[in-house]
């Protein structure tokens, strides 16, 4: 991992990318990003809603709009990577489809509904000879970042816990698809929000044994799961207790992880979210910076110290993205880690329905 302030320049072959889908994800998550980084050009866009096919027109001009997947398969030979960013029922197919019409493929989260799927895809992509990686963006936020350096760094001893929350207080249901829809089909928070937060875990502390988890639907109106709390308890040792809620009026710390010589607690999420949902580009100048009031505290109490966040980094993942495809570089996610991350979400959806611990095969 790194925490370079900006994405370096390429003096590579222009790689065009194809965007399947244009809701918030193509939008805010995925467009601005893949245009902040050299050598990749936002040339294609799928949507068929002809109001996102207006914004689009007006803030990508360059790009061609279609209004299926069945028109780009057609056109594939002008794109070198698919970027699947579409409602999580259709991930797995469309980046076979994607595949199997010559690109390179980025999905977004969750990879698959089952780790099952997701190992087919990997095997395809092998086959093929072509790059297939998942958007595990929160690899690259800047409170991340920093824990990843100060674990690698011993800076909190042997670490014996590791706390995570995404919560948000969302009392009324918006009735989208993620909150109404089947939980089988990808619906939920432990879909929408496990896999970040089980990725940073994994990358952390490694591989998990054994899972427990707790998953309600507290809101009226809401079909899938909008309560979840997942005890991993990982292969070397550690326990991370990850929480993810809609209901949450009192947000407790983001991070708050233990260690034999001290402990690092933060507060708040990272400011790249915000800053894309107001409309802002990853190429400003001091994107990433988090503000000192955001900086996390290390230390024993009685004797702690801010520590400065390193700086987040979105296009960097983009950028391996460009190197893997283009030069062969390795891949930003290696699609074998979140394979392991769909075997976790199984698990807890096991546990939440028999309230047992449930190992993992192999671990």
């Amino acid at each position: 991992m790194s925490n370079a302030s900006q994405v370096p320049e390429h003096d590579g072959p222009e790689l065009h990318v194809a965007l399947i889908g244009y809701g918030k994800g193509g939008e805010v998550f995925h467009a601005p990003v893949i245009e902040a980084v050299p050598g990749l050009r936002l040339s294609a866009v799928v949507t068929g809603n002809p109001e996102r096919a207006r914004t689009v027109r007006e803030r990508h001009p360059d790009a061609t709009v279609y209004p299926t997947v069945a028109d780009l398969w057609a056109d594939a030979g002008r794109y070198e990577i698919a970027v699947v960013t579409t409602p999580n029922d259709t991930h797995a197919p469309l980046a076979r489809a994607a595949l199997e019409a010559g690109m390179s493929v980025v999905v977004d989260k969750p990879f698959a509904l089952t780790a099952g799927q997701a190992r087919e895809l990997t095997d395809l992509a092998e086959k093929l000879g072509r790059v297939l990686t998942v958007y595990q963006n929160r690899r690259w936020d800047a409170d991340f970042l920093t824990l990843w350096h100060l674990v690698e760094e011993g800076a909190l001893g042997r670490v014996h816990r590791f706390e995570s929350r995404f919560e948000r207080w969302r009392p009324q249901a918006k009735g989208t698809w993620r909150e109404s829809g089947a939980v089988e089909g990808g619906a939920g928070l432990l879909y929408d929000l496990g896999p970040h937060l089980i990725d940073q875990a994994v990358n952390l502390f490694g591989p998990v044994a054994s899972v427990y988890a707790e998953v309600d639907t507290l809101r009226e109106g809401v079909q899938a799961d909008d309560d979840v709390f997942l005890s991993l308890h990982h292969a070397r040792g550690t326990r991370s207790q990850l929480w993810m809620g809609a209901l949450t009026a009192q947000a407790g710390p983001r991070f708050r992880v233990l260690g034999d010589a001290g402990a690092f607690t933060s507060h708040g999420m990272d400011g790249q979210e915000a800053r894309l949902l107001a409309g802002e580009s990853p190429t400003a100048a001091d994107w990433g910076v988090s503000p000192e009031s955001a900086w996390g505290l290390l230390g024993v109490d009685g004797a702690t110290r801010r520590v400065p966040s390193a700086r987040g980094a979105y296009p960097e993942f983009y950028a391996g993205v460009r190197d893997a495809v283009g030069e062969g570089e390795p891949l930003p996610v290696d699609p074998h880690e979140v394979i392991h991350g769909l075997e976790i979400i199984e698990a807890a959806r096991r546990s939440a329905r028999t309230g047992t611990v449930v190992a993992l095969p192999g671990r």
